[in-house]
């Protein structure tokens, strides 16, 4: 019997046609292409192309307006609603990727969204939004808007590399003698897996 496992292969954060078309040639079956430092009108018309791409192939294209910082780097420049609404009408995309106080590689989980600005962004658009950044949104705003808003989807990248990171350095710290890669990285395999499904089953309650 086929079982069918409700997940996507997906490309995060393509920068141009050419990285969109190679990995849909190769199978992915969700995309998302990141022009959101571009001019508005050129990530318009970027994305609309990719997404018209995409989506002759049967797969999703989720697009990003406004652009998301990066801790420790390049700030960030928050969505403007009426650039929001345009974005979605004329990119013809799945899923929309916003900046709301978000950032990426947040470690800490402080300060939190705008719940202000999602509230004007979900007023002019029905299209699904997209968290990146979502590692350092606090547990319990995550929550509220994974339940009350159109989010959709909160990237959580730092937060499961995090969660690898420090049990594999206790791993090679435990035994300095030992060299084998594949013993050193099975001893991530549960806490990765564990701190997935906190995260999903908390969004669940």
């Amino acid at each position: 019997m086929l079982v069918v496992t409700p997940v996507v292969a997906h490309l995060d954060h393509g920068y141009t046609f050419e990285e969109c078309k190679i990995a849909l040639d190769c199978g992915f079956t969700s995309i998302m292409f990141d022009g959101s430092r571009k001019p508005l009108q050129e990530n318009i018309d970027e994305t609309a192309k990719i997404a018209d791409l995409a989506h002759s192939v049967g797969v999703s294209c989720e697009g990003e307006i406004g652009f998301v910082g990066y801790s420790g780097g390049e700030t960030s420049d928050g969505t403007k609603p009426e650039e929001a609404a345009r974005f979605a009408t004329e990119t013809n995309i799945d899923a929309m990727a916003i900046s709301v106080g978000n950032i990426h590689l947040q470690q800490k989980k402080e300060g939190g969204l705008d719940e202000d600005r999602i509230k004007s962004i979900e007023t002019v658009s029905d299209v699904p939004l997209v968290i990146h950044g979502g590692s350092g949104v606090p547990l319990n705003q995550r929550i509220k808007l994974a339940r009350n808003s159109k989010i959709c989807k909160f990237n959580i990248g730092t937060e499961l590399r995090m969660a690898f990171g420090n049990a594999l350095r206790l791993s090679v710290n435990q035994d300095t003698k030992r060299f084998d890669r594949i013993q050193i990285l099975k001893d991530t395999h549960d806490p990765l897996v564990q701190a997935t499904r906190k995260v999903l089953s908390t969004l669940k309650q």
